[in-house]
């Protein structure tokens, strides 16, 4: 399993693209890019990073023609909170 893999299984897997409309997924090598559904932050997409001392960053980011616009961004952060990061940050339920 790559780590693009791992991401979306620690993020609720099948469950969450079904509940959030995220779609266009991208494994980026060491992480899991995706184009969100239309949410609170104003973030079209959404990067997340494997770092190497085994934690996440996350970028929640737009693209107008050739301009990206970082929306917010959090570093090292622990699996076990990336759910709970994604729901406060786009306002998006992840699970019931």
């Amino acid at each position: 399993m790559n780590t693009a893999e791992t991401i979306l299984n620690q993020i609720g897997g099948k469950k969450f693209i079904a509940m959030t409309g995220s779609k266009d997924f991208m494994n980026t090598g060491n992480g899991l890019q995706m184009k969100l559904a239309r949410n609170n932050s104003g973030a079209g997409y959404l990067e997340i990073q494997h770092t190497e001392s085994d934690l996440y960053n996350m970028v929640f980011y737009s693209v107008r023609g050739i301009e990206l616009k970082v929306k917010k961004e959090i570093t090292n952060v622990y699996a076990d909170m990336l759910v709970n990061i994604f729901e406060s940050t786009t306002g998006l339920i992840v699970r019931f």
